[in-house]
């Protein structure tokens, strides 16, 4: 919380907030990663991100409910430490989902989406979904 608010007030811009969880089964277990990218707008931004493995292995429906858990999670994980910095507003918190119109989770997309809008945050989903499908997914292969 820290870097991001030290970060949004060094560099004057128009912020993008945006958290996004991406998974991938290997051998052994799977792979979850959660990322938090703070975007400036036309002029780049910051990323951070955790990892997470679990050796019980899901179906895809239960392990994209579970992605988009872990997001909703550190959503509000991410509003609480704003409230507790005095003087410090967050931008509005886009949560980047691992879904789309197209392939195995195009059955998903409306459940998946009420879910992330029911709790109070924006929902962005494939192609737009670049926190989950590009950052994210970068760090669920090693």
């Amino acid at each position: 919380m820290k870097k991001i608010v030290e970060y949004m007030a060094s560099k004057e811009g128009d912020y993008r907030l945006i958290v996004g969880t991406d998974s991938q089964e290997n051998e052994e277990n799977v792979v979850f990663v959660t990322a938090i990218v703070l975007h400036r707008k036309g002029k780049g931004g910051i990323y951070f991100y955790k990892k997470l493995r679990n050796k019980e292995k899901r179906e895809i429906h239960q392990r994209i409910f579970y992605e988009a858990y872990l997001s909703l999670n550190v959503a509000g994980k991410i509003l609480l430490g704003f409230s507790e910095i005095q003087g410090a507003t967050p931008p509005e918190i886009e949560i980047h989902l691992d879904v789309g119109s197209n392939g195995k989770t195009k059955d998903m997309v409306h459940s998946i989406v009420g879910m992330i809008t029911g709790s109070g945050f924006k929902a962005f989903i494939k192609p737009e979904a670049f926190g989950a499908t590009k950052v994210a997914d970068k760090y669920t292969k090693s």
